[in-house]
Parts: C-alpha cells; structure tokens; sequence
C-alpha cells in the first residue's frame, strides 16, 4: 500500500522500519522539525528524520500541521493510509479525510485507558500490572476514533518507563504490521470506545516529579520508576535537589512512629531507609544535581549524619 508515515520519537522508528521490511511504498514521512536538545542546546533531527533519510525517504517537518500547503503535499503524496506514531500534532479535519483507507494511530495504552500524551508514565505511576498497544482509526477527538486491535503487555514490579517503552516499540510494530494486512484484505475489525472507561493520561509538569513522602511506601516507588529514565522523580535534602532513580519498599525494616520523609538507616550495606506516609522505602540508586546517577551505598561515602535528616524538606 502507498503509505505516508507521521511520527517523531524513537518510539516510531521501529513500526516505519516494520512497514518498509513488510513491502508497503512509504511515499513520504511527516516529522517534528529539528529542536535544540540537552544542556548545550545542540539542534538535533528527530530520531524518526534521521532513519528516514537513511532509508532514502522523502520527508517533511512543517512547524504547525494544520496548514493548506501542507495539506495539499499530503494529497499530492496521495497515500492509501496514513499511520500515526507520536507525532506530536493533531490533524485537521481535512488531513484525516484524506487517505481511503484512513488515517490509523498506533497508541501505547490499552484503550480506552489512559488516553493523551503520556500513557507509558502513568500506567506505572498508577501501579498497573499492564498495559499493551492499541490500533485506532483516528477521529478529531484525542485517542477516541474506533479501535481496530489491542495487545497487552504485562508490567512487572521493577518494570521502569524505559523498559515498557522499549517492548511497547517492538509490539507496535508487530500490531500495526497485522493491522495493515486486515486494510489489505478489506476485513479489518472496528471497535467504538466505550468513553465511560477512559482515563486520561496528561503530558508531565515539572509538579508530577516532586516526590510526596506523605504517600505511601508501594505509590513512591511506583512514581520513581513511572520517572525513569526520563524525566526523574525529584526531592530535596538539605536544600540540594536529589533525583531517585531506584528504589523499593522495605519490608524488612522495624516500624517507627517518625516524620514522612525522614531517613531512618543510611549505610552502604543497607542502603538509604525512608519513612513514608504509610510504610518504608529503601533508595537503592539517586543523583545529586549537576552528577551522575549513583548506588546508594556510593553517595553514602563520606555522609555517615545523613539519619535523621528529612527528605522533601527545602
């Protein structure tokens, strides 16, 4: 099929490749435009423009979407489908008319659940023991059109983001190289989405970050790894912000009567103890601002009067 492919993040690379490896024409690929990224600001191409030009495809990187001269490069490209990888934009009305077969999203949620911008984040977050690929015809809505198949993908407990965003790539590739045979064959499956199960899933604020000591021990831990790699749970001890990278709850430790946020053992054989609003953590790995990740029982040395100190305190 004559395909054009709008996607921008690492994510998307794999379900592009997937599509060329599977024989479809790929007649152009739509991306974010270049941005300055990291500390230096350095101007870095999206990871999916950087593949698509090693593969020899035409590809386009319009700052707003909804445009008629855009508009009318997506008709003269004259693509069958389009299929929607985290572009980043959402299409005008005009744009998702355009191909026959429909304009089909690849989301990373089993939906209707967790619908937005960020739903690999808050399916940790919100400790879920899974969560899958969905592919959609897209409609004006935000993730509502009709579902066409969902796959799921467990979390276990020491799943982080990146580790979910990685299998996730790799499955929606794998759905969305079924889905393009069922278009293929004219028998592709349409789902409404029953609305009153969605869940919203926001793009993150630097307020999603702070940890809140006052939650309890299992909710803590699943903010740190719904934080990791990107963008860091944050907190404060002794006026320096610390990132968590790593950690679990601590069912070992005796039970104590302290404050939520107060540090209860630090020892490099025990790691870093923390009081919550309801049970323990133990931190096995943070970083202080301005270095590297760390093993707790690393940031320790040199830091035997860390006990009794309290976290999330500026």
């Amino acid at each position: 099929m004559r395909i054009v492919f709008m996607g921008t993040p690492d994510f998307a690379v794999p379900t592009l490749k997937k599509i060329i490896a599977d024989g479809h024409r790929v007649t152009g690929v739509v991306t974010q435009p270049d941005r300055p990224k990291g500390r230096g600001k350095k101007i870095l191409a999206p990871p999916v423009k950087m593949f698509a030009q090693e593969a020899g495809l035409k590809v386009y990187q319009p700052e707003k979407i909804k445009t008629l001269e855009i508009t009318d490069i997506l008709k003269e490209l004259a693509p069958q489908v389009i299929v929607v990888v985290a572009y980043g934009q959402i299409l005008s009305p005009e744009i998702l008319s355009i191909p026959p077969e429909g304009c089909i999203n690849v989301h990373a949620s089993l939906l209707p659940r967790y619908r937005g911008a960020a739903p690999i984040h808050w399916a940790i977050i919100n400790g879920e023991k899974e969560t899958g690929i969905t592919t959609m015809f897209m409609n004006e809505g935000l993730d509502t059109g009709d579902m066409i198949l969902r796959r799921v993908l467990p979390i276990n407990d020491k799943d982080n983001v990146g580790v979910i965003h990685d299998r996730l790539a790799v499955l929606g590739a794998e759905v969305l190289g079924e889905t393009l045979k069922l278009v293929e064959k004219g028998s592709v499956p349409r789902e409404a989405q029953q609305n009153s199960e969605a869940t919203y899933a926001p793009i993150l604020t630097r307020e999603h970050e702070i940890i809140t000591w006052d939650k309890d021990a299992r909710a803590i831990c699943n903010l740190i790894r719904g934080m990791d790699p990107w963008p860091g749970a944050r907190t404060y001890l002794d006026g320096e912000v610390i990132k968590i990278w790593r950690a679990r709850p601590d069912d070992t430790s005796e039970k104590t009567a302290c404050r939520p946020g107060q540090i209860l053992k630090a020892t490099p054989a025990e790691g870093i103890v923390v009081q919550t609003g309801k049970g323990l953590v133990c931190i096995e790995e943070l970083q202080r601002q301005g270095s590297r990740r760390m093993q707790a029982a690393d940031f320790l040395r040199g830091r035997q009067l860390l006990v009794e100190k309290v976290f999330g305190e500026q």
